[in-house]
């Protein structure tokens, strides 16, 4: 016999018809994720989020006080994986993973670098993320406060750069420019060509080659490895008392 408390199971199955799913954090980041992947983060906005999931506009903002709050559970989630710990190696060459790691990760969503930017997750994911990153420069000799600002500089870095790359290579708005932007995308480099050529800049016209070139890959580790050479720098040229890094 089912206690007075305890719902009859038909009576269960008739009061869950019509009700609106339950609103699970979880959930709702992976809906947010999908529709971002679809539309991009300028239409990704509370009302259709909440069509997603099924339930009222209202109802989100019980669990997101802001958009912003919504960004920063979608963040987080984007960096899942990337809490392992990096293979045993160099302190360069473990940063050096954990770095190309985060690209990758803001790389697997469309918009990922500008859902990224900006936001303070205190989740496993990013804490874990930053304490691999200060772990790998403390542990080979660097001071608490040197491997806290190479941590920001090397986030950063990350950040930033992903942010580039993601806007130069998103379709262009054909609607607004013609239907030659949507194959050249916002950052043509024809463009930058014809300008260069027509006003005369040497110095530019040397470097057009890599300027112009897609291949971010590269320039993404050039930068990096300019920050890991300069990171070696300040350890054995800092002020005295610094701890000299490990090789």
């Amino acid at each position: 016999m089912s206690s007075p408390s305890t719902p009859h199971p038909a009576e269960g199955a008739r009061a869950a018809r019509g009700r609106p799913p339950r609103l699970d954090q979880g959930r709702t980041a992976r809906a947010a994720l999908d529709l971002l992947d679809e539309a991009g983060l300028d239409a990704l906005t509370m009302r259709r989020l909440a069509d997603a999931v099924g339930v009222q506009a209202g109802a989100l903002y019980r669990h997101f006080a802001t958009k912003q709050d919504l960004l920063t559970v979608m963040a987080e989630r984007m960096l899942e994986g990337c809490s392992a710990p990096p293979p045993e190696g160099d302190w360069s060459e473990r940063l050096t993973v954990l770095a190309h790691r985060m690209r990758a990760a803001l790389l697997a969503r469309r918009d990922g670098a500008r859902v990224y930017a900006g936001t303070h997750s205190t989740g496993a994911n990013t804490l874990g993320f930053a304490e691999n990153l200060v772990g790998v420069l403390r542990e080979a000799g660097f001071r608490d406060e040197d491997a806290a600002r190479a941590v920001l500089a090397v986030v950063n870095f990350t950040v930033g750069h992903t942010l580039e790359e993601q806007a130069a290579l998103q379709p262009g708005d054909s609607d607004a420019a013609g239907a030659g932007a949507a194959e050249a995308g916002p950052a043509d480099p024809d463009r930058l060509r014809r300008a260069v050529a027509a006003q005369g800049f040497p110095h530019l016209t040397a470097a057009l080659p890599v300027l112009t070139s897609t291949d971010f890959a590269a320039h993404f580790a050039f930068g990096l490895n300019l920050l890991v050479q300069g990171l070696r720098a300040t350890d054995r040229n800092g002020p005295a008392g610094a701890s000299e890094a490990r090789p």
